[in-house]
């Protein structure tokens, strides 16, 4: 808030997911999941859903190789609301951040779109 009163946003819009009518923050996602000992990092993407509006998609860089789908799913299930599970998730060796090393969401964004439409 400035001098005059006036509230500026600093977060990004898209860093918020609108799922089934309920306000679901990604870094409150990314938060939770790091929290698992054999995570390295991850980040949550909002994608359209014709269901849910958005759908809460996660990617993963593993600290453990043996990490399973399934053991993050079961993580999540004990730590986040129903509406605040990722539906799905990927592995990847790394994610693409930008020279600061924030990473860069729009190219994940962009790579699931192309590549789950491709699969159904």
């Amino acid at each position: 808030m400035n001098a005059d009163g006036c509230v500026t946003i600093v977060a990004r819009k898209k860093d918020m997911a609108l799922v089934s009518g309920f306000n679901v923050y990604l870094k409150e996602i990314e938060s939770v999941v790091a929290a698992h000992p054999g995570m390295a990092e991850c980040a949550a993407i909002g994608v359209p859903d014709e269901k849910s509006s958005k759908a809460v998609y996660l990617f993963v860089v593993r600290k453990e190789p043996t990490l399973t789908e399934e053991e993050i799913y079961d993580f999540c299930k004990t730590r986040l609301a129903g509406y605040k599970r990722p539906r799905l998730i990927f592995f990847r060796d790394v994610l693409p951040k930008n020279p600061v090393g924030k990473i860069i969401r729009r190219e994940l964004r962009d790579e699931i779109t192309e590549e789950f439409y491709t699969k159904i």
